[in-house]
C-alpha cells in the first residue's frame, strides 16, 4: 500500500494507495501532513515546479467506489471520482447537461481524462468550470471522516471558505438536485492557457419553484450567485406561456448580473472611479453570458 521513490535532493513523498473511501480517510488521519490526490491536474504542477512538498500522497485512484454515480431521493449522487471525461458524455448529459458541458469545456483530453470533480472542488480555483455549475444547482457535498463519520456541507460553503475541510476529512461524494429542467453553461477563454475560462455563467431553470438560478465564475476567488438579478428575471418570465420572456428583459438580465458580480467602484470620498478598460470588457463579456446562457435555457 505504499512506494517509496528513490533518494533524491529532496526527498520524494511516500505514496498511499488506499482502495476504498473508509482506508483513504485512515490514511489521511493517521498522516495528517498526507495530500489526497486523484487526477492530479493542479496538484502535481505544484508539486512539480516546487511549490509544494507534501511529506505523502495519498492516491485515489484505486477507489472504485468514487468513479460512479446513483439516484437517491431526487438528487444524483455523484462520486468525487468522476473524471470529466466520464461526466461529458451523452449518458450524463442527459442527466445533469450543464455540468456536462462544463466538464466538455474543462480543456484538452490529457486534462479531461485526469481530472476529477472532487479535485476540481477541492483545489478551488477559481477557473474552475464545474463550480459555477454546482453553485447554480445548489449542490451539497458529502464528506467523510475519521471512524466512518459522514456530513453534508453546500458546495458554496467550502468554496468561500464558511466551512473547510477538518483533518483526516476527504470529499466523498457530490449530491445534486435533479431539477429535470433546461440549464446552461457557457464559458469566455482568454490567452492563459488552453481552455482556461476568463469568465463563465452557469443558468439553471427551476419551474417547479418558478425560478432562474444564475453563477459567474472565473472572475472572483469563487463562484458569484447574482441574488437580485434571479428573483428580478423570474418575476419577468411567463412560467405558464412557454416561458416567455421580452427581448429587453433578457438583455437587462445580462446586464444586471454583470453589474451585480463587477460593481462601480468609489473613491474614499464617494465620487464614482472609472473602471478600467479591462474591467469594462470583463463586465461586457459576463453580461453577453449571462444574456445568450439564460436565452438558450429559455429556448
Amino acid at each position: 500500500m505504499t512506494t517509496h521513490a528513490p533518494h533524491s535532493t529532496h526527498a520524494a513523498p511516500s505514496v498511499l494507495l488506499p482502495a476504498s473511501l473508509d482506508e483513504a480517510v485512515e490514511a489521511l488521519a493517521a498522516t495528517p501532513a498526507a495530500v489526497p490526490v486523484a487526477g492530479g491536474t493542479d496538484l502535481m504542477t505544484s508539486v512539480n515546479s516546487g511549490q509544494l512538498r507534501p511529506a505523502a500522497l495519498v492516491g485515489l485512484g484505486r477507489i472504485s467506489e468514487i468513479r460512479g454515480w446513483q439516484y437517491q431521493d431526487g438528487h444524483a449522487l455523484l462520486g468525487a471520482g468522476l473524471t470529466h471525461a466520464r461526466i461529458g458524455r451523452p449518458d450524463f448529459a442527459a442527466l445533469i447537461p450543464a455540468l456536462a458541458a462544463a466538464a466538455r469545456a474543462a480543456g484538452p483530453p490529457t486534462i479531461r481524462n485526469a481530472g476529477t470533480l472532487g479535485g476540481n472542488i477541492a483545489s478551488g480555483a477559481p477557473t474552475g468550470d464545474s463550480l459555477p455549475v454546482l453553485a447554480a444547482l445548489e449542490a451539497t457535498l458529502v464528506i467523510a471522516g475519521p471512524g466512518g463519520a459522514l456530513r453534508e456541507v453546500p458546495v458554496s460553503h467550502l468554496l468561500a471558505g464558511m466551512d473547510n475541510l477538518r483533518a483526516g476529512e476527504l470529499i466523498g461524494y457530490v449530491r445534486v438536485p435533479l431539477l429535470h429542467a433546461p440549464q446552461v453553461f457557457l464559458k469566455a477563454t482568454g490567452r492563459t492557457g488552453p481552455g482556461r475560462s476568463t469568465g463563465s455563467v452557469a443558468v439553471v431553470l427551476d419551474p417547479a419553484r418558478r425560478g432562474v438560478r444564475c453563477a459567474v465564475g472565473a472572475i472572483a476567488p469563487m463562484p458569484l450567485r447574482p441574488l437580485e438579478a434571479e428573483a428580478w428575471v423570474a418575476s419577468h418570465i411567463d412560467w405558464g406561456a412557454g416561458r416567455a420572456l421580452a427581448p429587453e428583459a433578457l438583455t437587462a438580465f445580462g446586464d444586471y448580473v454583470a453589474a451585480a458580480c463587477i460593481p462601480d467602484r468609489t473613491a474614499p470620498d464617494g465620487t464614482p472611479e472609472q473602471l478600467s478598460p479591462g474591467v469594462l470588457h470583463l463586465r461586457r463579456t459576463v453580461a453577453a453570458l449571462a444574456r445568450r446562457a439564460l436565452g438558450r435555457a429559455l429556448a
